[in-house]
């Protein structure tokens, strides 16, 4: 089976009403359970992320602020979710979450996590929903231990992946890959080691051939030890923040693709579900479960 990271405090409590579907994490979990992706009782549960582990890609006064629910009015609303508790514990279990699936990737091949790709966190601010760079934490933790030594992200998160980018910008040891709209949040944007902006509107088919056209030349020239591969679906024609125009289809062939060139040259690959945004939870929870999906018939696959 798939290994699959979940916990609980993935949905924090937050005002209801409020634009970010925190009810999402909880309905993915459900609706992989229901599919038969993940068996009941079969889901890696994480322990709750340290000082030292968030330390590893965030300043530690942001960090200290963060761990006592006590930021500054201004960095709680550049986050865009109110710091309590709740929200703080979510941000560091779900930064646990992706090093613990990292880590059944290197053992396995192929893991997700079911939250995770909070790709607006810098080092020292969070940012668009974004606490700690989940990612990022999980990635300096590795090269850290030495578990590897070279690193890909891969981002199809339709917003540029600026905080990972920021992140890394002077480590060459980790290589930024952001393909995103053009016309999007963020307004000031960072410089990744590749960026590939979209136009408005771009659909399944051009988007396609440009990842195709990407990918393999990629994976061969970094040779990466592990990808980090963010899955937004925020890229949907549906989605409330996005402005591109994937269907459901190409979205899961996006995601099969992405898996499958990886692991076809040898590459461990732990997904994370990034961005996606609509008032319809359950329909949004179904989306994200494409890449648990693609991730869970790659590793069926004969010669996995």
């Amino acid at each position: 089976m798939l290994p699959v990271v979940h916990h609980p405090a993935y949905r924090a409590d937050i005002p209801e009403g409020h634009r970010f579907p925190m009810g999402k994490y909880s309905a993915l979990a459900r609706v992989l359970l229901d599919e038969g992706v993940v068996r009941a009782g079969g889901f890696f549960e994480p322990d709750i992320a340290d000082f030292e582990l968030v330390t590893q890609a965030h300043d530690p006064a942001y960090v200290q602020g963060v761990f006592e629910a006590n930021l500054p009015r201004e960095a709680e609303r550049r986050i865009g979710l109110p710091m309590t508790p709740s929200v703080s514990l979510r941000a560091r279990a779900a930064t646990a979450g992706t090093l613990l699936a990292a880590r059944l990737a290197l053992a396995h091949g192929i893991a997700c996590n079911t939250a995770g790709g909070s790709h607006h966190a810098a080092r020292g601010y969070g940012a668009g929903f974004c606490t700690f760079n989940d990612v990022a934490v999980a990635a300096a933790q590795l090269l850290h231990e030495g578990a590897v030594s070279r690193i890909l992200v891969v981002d199809c998160d339709v917003h540029q992946g600026d905080g990972t980018a920021f992140i890394f910008e002077e480590d060459p040891r980790v290589f930024t890959f952001s393909m995103h709209g053009e016309k999007n949040y963020p307004a000031r944007r960072a410089t990744s080691d590749l960026d590939i902006d979209l136009p408005d509107r771009t659909e399944d088919e051009a988007y396609l051939a440009i990842l195709a056209d990407t990918l393999p030349g990629l994976l061969s020239r970094v040779r990466p030890d592990i990808v980090f591969y963010n899955a937004g679906v925020d890229p949907h024609r549906d989605d409330r923040l996005g402005r591109l125009a994937l269907s459901d289809e190409g979205l899961a062939r996006r995601d099969a693709y992405v898996i499958g060139t990886c692991l076809k040259q040898g590459r461990p690959v732990t997904g994370v579900i990034g961005g996606g945004y609509d008032h319809d939870v359950e329909r949004l929870a179904r989306r994200h479960a494409h890449l648990h999906r693609a991730a869970a018939a790659a590793i069926r696959r004969p010669g996995r």
